[in-house]
């Protein structure tokens, strides 16, 4: 039986996390907690570990020829290196990349790609999980009609929050993004905060961001890595206006980076 998800308190928390690339030390003893219903997140120059963090919480640095981690990583109290199968972690953690990728296949077609996978085959369920996950990415309205035509002829804002809407489906517990944005003019981009904004409510959110004023709009905390260190981890409003180290102050105003 499914654990009862957490109303509030830590959902993750990185415990003293080593992550290397052969002989690269990428993050060095991370400890770190993500909350339950907030935004986290991670700011840093590139090169400083925050993707690499991101992507050991749905272990996509499995892949990577050469990467290992020491230390803990917990979803829950359960250790996501020991405790979970890649499959079963995955259905929990969902992930949006900073490119927009839909399956070439049709706007219904890539939302129940992921149900189908975890074995749902019912027609009117997987129907059901079509319309919630496109409410829920604020993009019903702009495709119930279109729902078996190309996902390669949406707009790029639009196949962003189709590729939000793809991991929604699978009703991840921790949806995790990676530079959402940055691929997209100002309009997708407001419409995708606006998306992400509403989906802290159900959801814990963790998003990598080069963009500091994306940051301070949309995140409850705000993490500071810097060559493979977390720095400072505070809550957003108080990390920008009242940084705590030397190294966050001269980032956050632009003296390197």
């Amino acid at each position: 039986m499914e654990a009862p998800r957490p109303e509030s308190g830590d959902r993750i928390k990185f415990s003293e996390v080593n992550a290397y690339y052969g002989d690269f030390h990428a993050l060095k003893e991370i400890n770190l907690k993500i909350y339950h219903r907030q935004i986290t997140a991670l700011i840093g120059p590139s090169g400083c570990g925050k993707s690499t963090l991101l992507k050991s919480l749905n272990r996509m640095n499995d892949l990577i020829h050469g990467f290992r981690l020491t230390g803990r990583v917990t979803l829950d109290g359960e250790d996501i290196y020991r405790d979970f199968d890649v499959n079963s972690l995955r259905k929990r953690v969902g992930m949006v990349f900073q490119k927009p990728n839909p399956f070439p296949m049709s706007i219904r077609d890539n939302i129940v790609f992921g149900p189908k996978t975890h074995g749902v085959t019912n027609a009117k369920q997987l129907d059901e999980i079509v319309e919630r996950a496109l409410i829920q990415s604020a993009l019903f309205d702009e495709v119930k009609d279109k729902l078996n035509k190309s996902a390669m002829a949406l707009s790029g804002g639009q196949q962003q929050r189709l590729c939000i809407a793809r991991a929604l489906a699978i009703e991840p517990e921790v949806i995790l993004m990676d530079e959402p944005t940055s691929a997209l003019d100002p309009i997708a981009t407001e419409k995708i905060e606006d998306t992400i904004t509403e989906l802290k409510d159900l959801y814990t959110i963790i998003i990598v961001t080069h963009n500091m004023q994306q940051a301070r709009r949309i995140s409850d905390r705000t993490a500071f890595f810097l060559l493979g260190e977390l720095v400072e981890v505070r809550e957003t409003y108080e990390l920008f206006e009242d940084p705590q180290d030397k190294r966050t102050r001269a980032y956050i105003r632009g003296k390197f980076g």
